[in-house]
């Protein structure tokens, strides 16, 4: 009896797991690439909306006029409200607040951490209200003057999308996933015209798995997102670049590597600033007395201080919204003051992080190329005199610094590299920039392990692992993590013949052979022996698993990983040789247990 209560148990565990397994919904990779492409034209149709959106609200809170053209590339002197200018931010951060607070928390911050968390701890789910909340509050809190960036709202308005279009279709987890990442590739693409840059963030950012089954989804709808942005927005890149041309790597002299060596160290220590005083400004204005609304007060109109101030030193604002305008200029040779760059890269780095702080909505993308292209500019121009064939210019070493700051503060370096590039389509700038984002990332996540877009999710015990592309374990084979000792018994064979006396811990695997052949395979430490006690005279066929799962002893674990799953086994026999396996053939046994610890050998902290 205890026998048949054990297998019954068995038997109902697995139905169980398969009858849950078909419930999910799946959809083969056709549909899903096909669903893929309507969430990458939602997304760049919602990217063109929101540019509009802050156009309106810029025109408005800025030029005191109704208008949806604005080009942020453009500076544009000093407002024309004057010294009213100073409740602009004020005014728009607290019909921002109350958005937030009403209907979508999420839409608070700068949007990226949430799509993470959705995907890691969520299962994927994210409400369709956050797409509509989030274009809001970020248009407003972009046009009235907060220095934050539209990249990260339009990476969440894509994902929830995204995640919202897959609920009403009932995807499973995974393929709900698959789709919300997708949408945060098409808004990245849509927004900088950036479509290998906007695959790449969504694989090296936010995808716990790298396969054609996420891949292709997410370059469709990349692919269809870019397309719908140039045709509503035009076909340049996010700035112009016409005469920078760095040297090819064979001409580089010493000062050209030192310098850009030195640029590298130096933006890797930028991020981790930023980062630092991102946090401490997250954690330090809810601390304040009074609520949501008067931390805002308090937050914005600082920003509106340094609006006033910035325009009536220099005649232009310049910390406030995405500042292309102040990177454009810059790329363009018309700044090139040490002085200045250097205030405004300090003046951005507090700009933007006391926006996040006290409650803006927006994200920190462009803040970060902001602060690349004044810290290389100003940089250039600060060791022209001490590197003088360094070969950098303020606008060649904004582009390198861009990268860095990028690349180092949200951890993705390829997604850095790539963008830059097609922002400049200039192919010469791959080398001094590769060069320079990997010693910003190696300098950053020697400060701080974090990136901008981790540390608030580790702050509430939200852990995202940076190592889930890297299974190393899939390059190894069955014959280097299975399990050498098991027992071979016979057809026939009582469990009391079976069973060694010594084995109290029924640690070894049984495979059951009749005339050389293999009949079934029992598990290790499948509580045999206890069973052996009270009914010695049991068989031992008895308690086999008839589904057998073989695999070769050079075979990879995935393949050994698939027949498992294929054939819902708890363990595979590994045999020796090309033939068909005899019982003399078996030299292993791969249990759940060994891929567990190959798994966990391959983990690096």
């Amino acid at each position: 009896m205890p026998k048949q209560l054990s297998s019954d148990n068995i038997k109902a565990i697995a139905a169980g797991s398969r009858k849950s397994l078909i419930e999910e919904r799946r959809v083969s990779l056709l549909v899903l690439c096909g669903l893929a492409l309507v969430i990458g034209v939602m997304t760049g149709l919602g990217a063109v909306v929101f540019r509009a959106l802050i156009g309106l609200v810029h025109n408005v809170s800025y030029n005191g006029r109704l208008s949806f053209v604005y080009d942020a590339n453009i500076s544009e002197g000093p407002s024309r409200l004057g010294d009213f200018l100073l409740f602009s931010p004020i005014v728009g951060g607290l019909i921002v607040v109350f958005l937030v607070r009403r209907f979508a928390p999420e839409a608070k911050g700068h949007g990226v951490p949430e799509v993470m968390d959705a995907i890691f701890y969520k299962r994927g789910n994210i409400r369709g209200t956050v797409a509509v909340i989030k274009a809001l509050a970020s248009a407003i809190s972009i046009g009235s003057g907060a220095a934050v960036g539209r990249e990260g709202p339009i990476i969440q308005i894509g994902s929830a999308l995204g995640s919202a279009f897959s609920q009403f279709i009932g995807l499973s987890t995974r393929q709900k996933i698959t789709l919300l990442s997708a949408g945060a590739g098409a808004g990245i693409a849509a927004t900088f015209n950036t479509p290998l840059g906007g695959v790449l963030f969504a694989l090296e950012i936010l995808l716990p798995e790298v396969s054609n089954r996420t891949f292709l989804p997410v370059v469709v709808a990349t692919g269809g997102a870019t397309t719908i942005g140039r045709i509503l927005i035009g076909p340049d890149p996010a700035f112009s670049v016409l005469d920078v041309r760095f040297p090819m790597v064979a001409s580089f002299n010493p000062q050209e590597a030192i310098a850009f060596v030195l640029l590298g160290v130096l933006c890797g220590a930028a991020a981790w600033s930023f980062i630092r005083l991102l946090v401490f400004m997250e954690d330090g204005f809810p601390k304040l007395s009074g609520n949501e609304y008067v931390q805002n007060i308090v937050g914005m109109a600082v920003i509106g201080l340094m609006m006033v101030g910035l325009s009536r030193t220099f005649g232009h604002s310049y910390v406030d919204g995405v500042g292309y305008s102040v990177i454009q200029d810059i790329l363009d040779h018309k700044m090139t003051a040490t002085g200045l760059l250097a205030l405004l890269f300090v003046l951005k780095l507090l700009a933007t992080t006391v926006s996040l702080g006290c409650g803006a909505s927006g994200g920190i993308f462009s803040p970060s190329l902001y602060l690349g292209a004044t810290l290389g500019a100003a940089f250039a121009a600060a060791t022209s005199s001490i590197l003088p064939d360094s070969g950098l210019t303020p606008s060649s070493a904004a582009i390198v610094g861009m990268a860095a700051i990028v690349g180092a503060g949200t951890g993705g370096v390829m997604t850095a590299i790539v963008m830059v590039f097609e922002m400049t389509r200039d192919y010469a700038i791959i080398v001094p920039v590769i060069v320079a984002v990997a010693l910003a990332a190696g300098v950053r996540r020697a400060l701080i392990n974090e990136t901008i877009y981790t540390v608030k999710l580790r702050h509430r015990g939200h852990r995202i692992p940076k190592e889930r592309h890297i299974n190393l374990y899939l390059v190894r084979q069955a014959q280097d993590i299975m399990e050498r000792r098991f027992i071979v018994a016979r057809a026939g064979t009582t469990l009391k013949q079976a069973l060694p006396a010594e084995d109290t811990d029924d640690a070894r695997a049984i495979v059951v052979e009749r005339d050389g052949r293999i009949v079934g395979l029992i598990p290790p430490r499948s509580g045999l022996w206890m069973e052996s006690q009270i009914n010695p005279d049991l068989f031992v066929e008895t308690f086999a698993e008839r589904r057998i799962v073989i695999c070769r002893d050079q075979d990879l674990l995935s393949l050994v990983f698939a027949r498992l799953k294929r054939h819902g086994a708890g363990a595979a026999i590994v045999f020796q040789g090309g033939g068909r396996p005899r019982v003399n053939d078996i030299v292993g046994i791969v249990t759940k247990r060994t891929i567990a610890d190959a798994v966990i050998d391959s983990y690096e902290d």
